[in-house]
């Protein structure tokens, strides 16, 4: 079978639609070649099965047991009883859709105060279908008009921009630094659009171990980063899934910090409980008036929009991520110490394969260089040949290993030389070996050789 590459793609073309008079249109978003990354990955992952992959940023199932479901339900079922609910109560509460807002908006609360020190009320919090939910509700919500920008650090997380495109906003890539978004480069950018006649709205960040780059913001940057946001009417999108399963003390979230309401919170609970679930949820304390002249929380505004896109999250999705928690003594902390330390170790093993197989005469030789995150799934690796899909393609068969080119988190272009290395979802033997093969690949690359395909 032929590769494809999809970002050789005509401009104006959409992929498996007929082009020409009586072609069906579409909105243009859609062709963007962002919206073909998760679906490129998969491909190439699928097609080289044998293949050594540090392409998804998938959470370990090692320690996942299906009878864990079972017993979620039931302590959560339990927990509604010891509440007083009747058993029509309870039979309703797991077979009808219930509320747009979330049936367990309580037990986040709980979670996010004993887990993160973020004090957030029950009626502040919507329970989402996955976090890209939580960011689609958000962005509809604050974006009015279409001078209204949004700025993210690039490299940045596909999601968010996929989001803004599809609903038209326009995004606006601010450079990360060593140390996560720069508050200083941030400011220049605010005034740049400001001076345009255009309205920064909000500002989107990762800033604890990154996806795609690994960086986390030291607490002095976060703090600046919540006094420029205030100063400037701007507020913070923070997104932060791999805090609570990287081991060690983690600095305080910007939701924690954040005195005056500047920050919403968008959350998951895919890495901390199990992806399968697809539960998320957004805190959103900031006061808003609505038409009626009412002052109520954004997260009520938030609760509208839900209605009428998926209605509600899951009420059993919901049921089994509230028996997690429960578990957990009220939070996930407790529940992902195995998983925290599994994954400290997979980052630990991958930085130190690099070390062995790139040594520092041989890094300054092919010109190879990384960065070393304390945590997270991700982390970079600079190569000196353009990391683009066909070059991808030739990894994958000749030499089976799969990583993700980091061009694919730049909205504006870059990263071409840079390529993104997961480590979640392998264990260390793989490690070792997938970096055996990455570093055979690099050398091949670099002398301009075809390379042995793997058995």
């Amino acid at each position: 079978m032929p590769w494809t590459d999809h970002a050789g793609t005509a401009p104006g073309t959409v992929p498996g639609i007929a082009s020409g008079p009586g072609a069906l249109e579409l909105f243009p978003a859609i062709a963007d070649p962002v919206m073909d990354t998760m679906n490129f990955l998969n491909e190439v992952t699928a097609r080289y099965p044998d293949a050594i992959s540090f392409a998804p940023g998938r959470p370990y199932d090692g320690f996942f047991d299906v009878e864990d479901i079972f017993g979620h339900l039931r302590r959560y079922i339990d927990h509604l009883a010891g509440e007083g609910a009747t058993p029509a109560r309870i039979r309703d509460a797991l077979f009808q859709y219930g509320p747009s807002a979330g049936m367990i908006r309580g037990l986040v609360a709980d979670a996010l105060r004993r887990d993160e020190g973020i004090e957030a009320a029950p009626e502040s919090i919507v329970v989402t279908l996955g976090c890209q939910e939580a960011m689609f509700l958000v962005l509809r919500a604050l974006f009015a008009g279409p001078d209204d920008v949004l700025l993210v650090s690039t490299p940045c997380y596909v999601g968010i921009t996929g989001a803004a495109r599809l609903l038209g906003i326009e995004v606006v890539p601010v450079e990360e630094g060593p140390e996560g978004l720069p508050p200083h480069a941030l400011e220049v950018a605010i005034k740049a659009q400001t001076a345009s006649g255009r309205r920064v709205r909000a500002v989107y960040v990762i800033p604890d171990h990154s996806n795609p780059s690994g960086v986390t913001m030291p607490l002095a940057a976060r703090r600046e980063l919540l006094d420029l946001a205030a100063r400037e009417g701007v507020l913070i999108l923070e997104d932060s899934p791999y805090r609570l399963v990287s081991p060690g003390p983690q600095e305080p979230t910007l939701k924690s910090l954040d005195r005056r309401r500047t920050v919403i919170h968008l959350g998951s609970f895919s890495k901390t409980v199990l992806p399968g679930a697809r539960v998320g949820f957004v805190v959103a304390d900031q006061e808003v008036v609505d038409a009626g002249g009412r002052t109520g929380p954004l997260a009520a505004q938030l609760a509208k929009i839900k209605s009428m896109v998926t209605v509600n999250t899951p009420a059993l999705s919901q049921a089994v991520v509230a028996g997690a928690l429960l578990a957990g003594g009220g939070g996930v902390t407790e529940l992902n110490r195995d998983t925290s330390a599994y994954y400290g170790n997979a980052m630990r093993t991958t930085l130190r394969e690099l070390g062995r197989r790139f040594p520092a005469a041989a890094r300054d030789r092919l010109g190879v260089a990384w960065n070393e995150p304390d945590g997270g799934f991700f982390l970079a690796l600079q190569v000196p040949f353009r990391a683009d899909n066909a070059c991808l393609a030739r990894s994958a068969e000749r030499f089976g290993v799969i990583w993700t080119p980091m061009s694919y988190f730049y909205p504006d272009g870059g990263g071409e030389h840079t390529i993104r290395l997961s480590t979640s979802y392998l264990s260390d033997a793989e490690i070792a070996e997938g970096v055996a093969r990455l570093s055979r690949f690099v050398e091949s690359e670099r002398s301009g050789e075809e390379g042995t395909p793997t058995s």
